[in-house]
């Protein structure tokens, strides 16, 4: 189960299926002459504190399977990546809490993975043990520092593995990590829990919720492999920086968006509105995430809604949960014509010309989540609006012309195909009933 305080990931991908998925023209390509992006910096950071040895995972340890793991991603780390490791609670099982709270190692430092690099990697996890305590805190801070240096530019991502609170208070781990955010070298973490318990839970996702990462709940091995392996993966292509907005009651206070991914916070079963100029011959595509980062009521769905300021509605997306996932996405698209003589009559204050000026189209994004009693209700559940502005294609007349409305002339080929087929079929069977009868 993943839940996203900061879903900007999520909310990309969907947008980026849309632009792919119903094969449109996207951005230009970046020119050849553009710097290369310099190579992103990932950590990974286990926990090997004596809870470890449980055997709860898929028949084995909680060691065992990070281990797994940690051998399949090392395979899989691209190559462009700078990988370390470090561990926390690996080396001191005594009962000296100052001592127990300094035992943080770093067990293969941060650099580009060459065979030989991957094999001493995964030789040095293989090594390790369930130990001792759960200094997140102070890892935390060794790891940011094992990643800084002095391009700005860089991406750089911890991955933190733990099975249980930190046992170092009161250096409380998340506001070591909001101060990791505040110092501002483009660090996101994000957090892998072993165990499905509240507070370990909290703890996680509150530390990655102030660096704008993701916390996920692991119960079995290849969901370990298959988190950290994307994780990974994400750093080798990152994303926009979320930015934050506030979303209006109604379309005429709306906040005006551009091109880009922001992030909001949406009461249960609210709707908030939110507001883009689209000019002509311009595509609107946009793609909503909401996450559930708390305990909710099962069965529950999400809406995006397209519409002119005059309360018509262009264009929709929704999309229904029943409690599989902790996140839930949709998305629309919305071309407009480069004239369309105010066709709708919403006038689009369009000259005598026929040429029609920018429109203001107008998003809703509605929730149907509930929860029990129990369960607080502020903040809202964590929103993430994606919005891009693309030069639109030339057959782009009206909306539906993305929808099934384009596949009329396929079914139909399919239709006189089948029909044709069968009478061939018909016709070879009655000829060779007819050569069998005469022999």
């Amino acid at each position: 189960m993943i839940t996203r305080h900061r879903l900007a990931a999520g909310a990309l991908t969907l947008l980026a299926a849309l632009t792919a998925g119903l094969g449109t023209a996207g951005p230009a390509a970046a020119d050849d002459d553009e710097p290369a992006r310099p190579s992103p910096k990932v950590e990974l950071v286990l926990d090997v504190s004596g809870s470890m040895r449980a055997r709860d995972i898929d028949g084995k340890s909680r060691m065992a399977a990070a281990k797994q793991a940690f051998n399949e991603v090392l395979d899989a780390t691209p190559d462009e990546v700078q990988l370390g490791i470090r561990t926390l609670g690996a080396n001191y099982h005594g009962d000296d809490r100052k001592t127990g709270c300094k035992d943080t190692e770093l067990l293969y430092p941060v650099a580009e993975l060459d065979q030989a690099g991957r094999t001493d990697a995964k030789t040095a996890v293989a090594t390790l043990a369930p130990t001792g305590w759960t200094p997140i805190g102070p890892t935390l801070l060794k790891a940011a520092d094992d990643l800084k240096d002095d391009n700005e530019e860089r991406s750089r991502r911890i991955v933190l593995i733990s099975d249980g609170e930190d046992t170092c208070q009161p250096l409380d781990p998340c506001e070591v990590a909001r101060k990791i955010a505040a110092e501002g070298i483009h660090l996101t973490i994000d957090t892998l829990g072993l165990v499905p318990d509240a507070k370990t839970r909290d703890q996680l996702s509150c530390i990655a919720e102030a660096t704008g990462g993701t916390y996920t709940s692991v119960r079995h091995t290849d969901e370990l492999s298959g988190r950290v392996k994307q994780l990974v993966d994400r750093a080798a292509d990152p994303v926009a920086t979320p930015v934050a907005t506030e979303g209006a009651a109604q379309c005429s206070d709306a906040p005006q968006l551009k091109s880009g991914v922001y992030t909001d916070r949406e009461k249960f079963g609210e709707h908030r509105w939110y507001r883009v100029d689209v000019e002509p011959g311009q595509e609107l595509r946009a793609a909503v995430s909401v996450g559930a980062d708390r305990a909710v009521n099962r069965d529950y769905g999400v809406l995006l809604r397209a519409s002119t300021e005059h309360g018509r509605e262009i264009v929709r997306g929704s999309e229904a949960g029943d409690g599989r996932t902790d996140v839930i996405s949709t998305g629309l698209r919305y071309p407009k014509p480069e004239a369309d003589g105010d066709i709708d009559g919403d006038n689009d204050e369009g000259g005598e010309s026929g040429e029609s000026a920018a429109e203001t189209v107008c998003l809703q994004v509605s929730n149907s989540f509930s929860a029990p009693a129990s369960v607080k209700t502020t903040p809202g559940l964590p929103v993430e609006l994606a919005v891009d502005l693309v030069d639109a294609p030339d057959e782009a007349s009206d909306v539906a012309s993305f929808g099934l409305g384009n596949g009329w002339w396929l079914l139909g080929t399919l239709i006189v195909v089948g029909f044709l087929a069968g009478l061939v079929w018909g016709w070879v069977s009655r000829w060779r009933f007819a050569v069998w009868r005469t022999n």
